[in-house]
């Protein structure tokens, strides 16, 4: 029982985080921090930014999930390799369906530094940047190093996350919001893929 205590506690948390997001984001706070961090008058920033959030964009995180799956596949790791490259991918569907559902508009403050499409809660870019890239550090670190990657991929994720701000096409709502359903996804998936290996063993 306690074994699996620590695990639903974190993800009880990170959903509660996500719930405070969407009920009260885009607020006085939103407006306040946006103005701070966005980039728009500040060019080597702003390219900086440009250049950081490519890293959250769907094409390129799928391309991570996918030599993530075939390095499995080499360590004949077969249902983890499965998990990863279907669960990123749901992921990623689940995020563009939530972003419909909620209906949230982009901040229009200031002019948008890169071209967006659609609506704007959670963030795309800062879920699939934390999603991906913590689901690839859980599934391919082996334990000894794994705090280590896992500190790098939340910090990749984490700048992700501040480029779409500073960029002016994200309440800082959002990319709670994202980061905090990103790392649930990861960790779902991750348990998914723990789940199905014993399962697998055992039989």
């Amino acid at each position: 029982m306690t074994t699996y205590l620590k695990p639903a506690l974190l993800l009880g948390a990170l959903v509660l985080l996500w719930l405070a997001m969407l009920l009260l984001g885009a607020g006085a706070v939103d407006h306040r921090v946006l103005l701070d961090l966005y980039a728009g008058h500040r060019p080597v920033l702003a390219d900086a930014a440009r250049l950081i959030t490519m890293l959250g964009d769907g094409r390129v995180v799928t391309l991570f999930a996918v030599v993530g799956a075939i390095v499995l596949i080499s360590r004949k790791q077969s249902w983890p390799a499965l998990v990863l490259v279907a669960g990123t991918a749901l992921g990623k569907a689940v995020t563009e369906i939530q972003k419909y559902e909620f209906n949230r508009l982009r901040p229009d403050e200031n002019p948008h530094l890169v071209v967006v499409h659609n609506l704007s809660f959670p963030s795309g870019h800062s879920a699939n940047a934390m999603m991906t890239y913590v689901a690839l550090a859980l599934f391919l670190s082996a334990s000894e190093h794994r705090r280590f990657w896992l500190t790098w991929a939340v910090a990749i994720a984490l700048l992700v996350g501040l480029s779409r701000v500073m960029l002016g096409v994200h309440w800082p709502s959002d990319v709670v919001g994202g980061w905090s359903y990103g790392l649930f996804w990861a960790f779902l998936i991750y348990v998914i893929s723990r789940a199905g290996r014993r399962t697998g063993r055992a039989t």
